[in-house]
């Protein structure tokens, strides 16, 4: 299709009150492969640009009736999509900064060579080609976006397009919720993804690890507190409530806050207002409560460790992330999303991706550090990379081994290598399969055998979920 675009003839509009010059340039770029249509001043122009589409414009400045920078602005009225380029013999700097702040591409003087007219469509053909893939580019980015994302998180997989439903679904109410996960899956860009697509995005999002602050200045990092509340209080100052009013609270590891502000927290979410530590006031606020965890925490409500008031509060709506190593068919695009990332932060851009033999091993790999490990692992193999593609020998020692070391698990018992093999070779197809969403050809690429191969292994191993 692009080809096809490429090979379609340009249209060009010359606009000049000298026969001449409207003569020769048009032998000059009928040669040059343009179609070419002359008009002899700007009123006749702009008639044309109004029953024609041209891709070009070239137009001198200096003529009777109407000149080409009166031309210039009265076309804007005109939805022609033509690139200007303006020509003058009266030329200054002047002029033809004017031509090119009412829209002008370029400015030429004349008499000049007719090469430089040629040269000066060509950049402009470049120009609007990259400015056409930049288009496309964005409008792939963005269905790419709504087919596989949510914010900042990437997911092609069954369960994760489940995670970002709900989480689009719940966007739009101010309703409390809990992500829960193991750690590395990014529960927090879950979360900021929710506040973005909120009618609070244009608010403040506040982030706070539960975990991370010393229990003794919790209350006071939570709610405030006021000058002489304690020693060294010499000065008010807002908590993370106050911070995050009218915006979203973000409360992750909620599990691991003490009992005694489990407390406090819960009358906050009932009354919506905050008393400052030191204060006899109490002041309202509007905050929208998500929270994450990466424990159990009905676990942590038996063991009577956690409230069961304030699960039953902050759990209204459960959000759970899926650990990595249960949606492999996210590890490909997820590669290729942090090695783009990396060899433009590292000025590497000598490495292009992957190779089909380091893939195999990160997904046969089980990611007790889920994403964020993954991210670790493909920042120090863009930094050893030697070649154009990531290699085995640039990943971590325990991921060179991780084919070996995950069947471990499943093949216990197993005494016979036929069923031995059987096993692990249907294991691979179908981590292959997850990886391409049934694309046979790029999974029989991936496993480094033949096609054919593949579809009668498929076959043999009964896979009839495959497409």
């Amino acid at each position: 299709m692009d080809n096809a675009a490429e090979n379609i003839l340009k249209h060009v509009l010359i606009v000049d009150d000298e026969e001449n010059m409207r003569h020769m340039l048009s032998v000059l770029l009928t040669g040059e492969g343009y179609l070419v249509d002359t008009a002899q001043n700007g009123e006749e122009a702009l008639k044309l640009l109004e029953s024609s589409v041209f891709d070009f414009v070239l137009c001198d400045i200096r003529m009777p009736e109407m000149d080409g920078l009166a031309f210039l602005k009265a076309a804007e009225a005109v939805d022609h999509g033509a690139t200007v380029i303006m020509m003058s013999a009266f030329g200054s700097v002047d002029t033809a900064l004017e031509a090119m702040k009412q829209g002008a591409y370029d400015f030429i003087s004349k008499p000049f060579k007719t090469d430089e007219v040629v040269l000066v469509l060509k950049k402009a053909e470049e120009r609007e080609r990259l400015r056409r893939e930049n288009i496309l580019l964005k409008r792939k980015v963005a269905e790419l976006e709504k087919k596989s994302g949510f914010g900042a998180m990437i997911g092609k997989s069954k369960a994760m397009q489940e995670v970002f439903s709900l989480a689009e679904k719940v966007a739009g109410y101010p309703t409390t919720v809990l992500i829960t996960g193991e750690s590395g899956t990014g529960k927090e860009l879950v979360a900021a993804g929710i506040h973005a697509k909120s009618d609070r995005a244009d608010k403040p999002f506040i982030a706070v690890n539960c975990g991370s602050v010393p229990e003794n200045l919790l209350e006071s990092e939570f709610f405030g507190y006021v000058r002489g509340a304690f020693t060294g209080a010499d000065r008010d100052k807002k908590g993370l409530f106050e911070e995050a009013h009218k915006g979203t609270l973000f409360l992750d590891e909620i599990g691991e806050l003490p009992s005694s502000l489990q407390v406090k927290l819960l009358r906050v979410l009932q009354e919506q207002e905050i008393r400052p530590v030191g204060s006899a006031q109490r002041k309202k606020i509007d905050v929208r409560i998500l929270a994450a965890t990466a424990r159990d925490i009905s676990e942590e409500v038996q063991q009577g460790r956690f409230r069961e008031d304030l699960f039953y509060r902050l759990n209204v709506i459960n959000i759970q992330v899926p650990p990595l190593r249960k949606r492999s068919t996210d590890i490909p695009p997820l590669c290729e999303y942090f090695v783009k990332k990396f060899t433009e932060r590292l000025n590497r851009p000598d490495v292009e991706g992957v190779s089909n033999a380091a893939l195999q091993q990160l997904l046969a790999y089980a990611w007790p550090g889920n994403v964020r490990e993954l991210e670790n692992v493909l920042e120090r193999a863009v930094i050893l990379a030697e070649g154009q593609h990531i290699s085995p020998d640039n990943l971590p020692e325990n991921i060179q081994g991780s084919s070996a070391d995950n069947v471990a698990d499943f093949l216990v018992g197993i005494s016979s290598v036929k069923e031995g093999r059987r096993m692990v070779e249907e294991r691979l197809i179908r981590q292959a399969l997850e990886a391409t969403q049934g694309n046979k050809s790029q999974a029989a690429q991936i496993l480094e055998i033949s096609y054919p191969s593949l579809l009668s292994k498929i076959k043999e191993y009964e896979l009839s979920f495959c497409r």
